[in-house]
């Protein structure tokens, strides 16, 4: 039989959400400084804004079939913003495909 539990760290999960949240933000400020959520949201199809202040805040993601567009949006690179979403959003893995080493 699989083992299909692990170990899930709540608090330490919200803080790397909260962390990826800050890193979208720098992203949109640093692309156009007068962008705002309202004008990302309209870039992204989204009809709202509410789901760009919750990624922000920590408490929504960034859905991966979406890195892309928003990547695109937010003028980085694609590969480079979907590794940096999964170091926050599934650090395990992260680790598992790009760190070298132990």
């Amino acid at each position: 039989m699989a083992y299909t539990k692990y170990r899930v760290d709540k608090v330490g999960a919200r803080k790397k959400r909260i962390e990826a949240g800050a890193y979208i933000k720098s992203l949109r400020l640093a692309h156009d400084p007068k962008i705002t959520q309202r004008a990302l949201a309209d870039t992204l199809k989204l009809g709202y804004d509410t789901f760009i202040s919750q990624v922000e805040t920590g408490t929504a993601r960034v859905p991966p079939e979406a890195q892309v567009a928003w990547a695109r949006a937010l003028g980085v690179d694609s590969q480079e913003f979907a590794k940096k979403l999964l170091s926050y959003y599934d650090p395990h893995t992260h680790k598992a495909i790009f760190r070298k080493g132990k």
